[in-house]
């Protein structure tokens, strides 16, 4: 039979945190002998065309005007 979890009020304020202002991504709980031991947050980032330089050909010149 599985432990119950006990989460308590700073367990929720952790998970808030992690959780608030993520657009894009994930967050992963890890849950050790019914004890959560680790939270873990993975945000992606997003861009359309317009927010992405265009390389016309790719080589050396054009690769280093973008600095």
């Amino acid at each position: 039979m599985a432990k119950a979890l006990k989460v308590d009020q700073v367990i929720l304020e952790r998970i808030l945190e992690r959780v608030n202002g993520l657009e894009y991504g994930s967050v992963v709980i890890t849950v050790h002998d019914g004890k959560i031991v680790q939270i873990d947050r993975t945000e992606r980032k997003r861009y359309n065309d317009h927010d992405t330089p265009a390389v016309s050909t790719g080589n050396q010149k054009d690769l280093l005007s973008l600095n």
